[in-house]
């Protein structure tokens, strides 16, 4: 007889393997820990960052850049839109005493000015106070969802909205958060 045809039989003085055992060794305390560097993994290896690094990913992250950075963003944003609104604007420039009378180009401008400068303080307000109370509300809830950027809405337009009474906050939060809700969904 050759020995490939010999089977190995178990003997009857080994323990038999449990279930539980083969449970416990890979899903388990008893697991072995992987390294999940990138490099493991199939991506690319990162080296690791320096103090510096961190550093100023960590001001990148903080609540006071985020807001600083909307209500810029905000800013430009708004003084864009307002110089175009105006640009469209078919009433720009007239005076309301004289209707006949053609404004000139430097009456245009001003008014256009105004606009867009209106609009950006606007812009960089709400900007502002949204980013602010998202980025606080995300801080203390300790999770990163959806529900913050109702929160926030919320908070937002309730208290723009406040300005005008109570019922206007109550709408401005309802309005805020449904947007902020709907932005939400199609950007995630």
């Amino acid at each position: 007889m050759s020995d490939s045809n010999v089977s190995v039989a178990p003997k009857m003085d080994d323990p038999p393997i449990q279930y539980s055992m083969i449970l416990d060794h890979l899903i388990g305390d008893k697991r072995p820990v992987k390294d999940l560097s990138p490099g493991v993994m199939g991506g690319l290896p990162v080296p690791p960052k320096s103090d510096e690094q961190k550093m100023i990913e960590r001001g990148m992250e903080s609540c006071a850049f985020k807001s600083v950075l909307a209500c810029v963003g905000g800013f430009v944003l708004g003084g864009a839109f307002g110089v175009f609104t105006a640009g469209i604007d078919t009433n720009v420039g007239f005076d309301p005493k004289d209707p006949l009378r053609t404004p000139t180009a430097r009456e245009v401008l001003r008014d256009m000015g105004q606009r867009g400068m209106s609009y950006a303080k606007n812009f960089a307000i709400v900007g502002a106070m949204f980013s602010c109370t998202e980025c606080i509300i995300e801080s203390h809830r300790g999770k990163s969802d959806w529900k913050n950027a109702v929160y926030s809405g919320c908070v937002t337009g309730g208290a723009i909205g406040f300005r005008a009474g109570l019922k206007a906050g109550v709408l401005g939060c309802g309005g805020f958060a449904a947007f902020s809700a709907a932005i939400e969904y199609y950007l995630r």
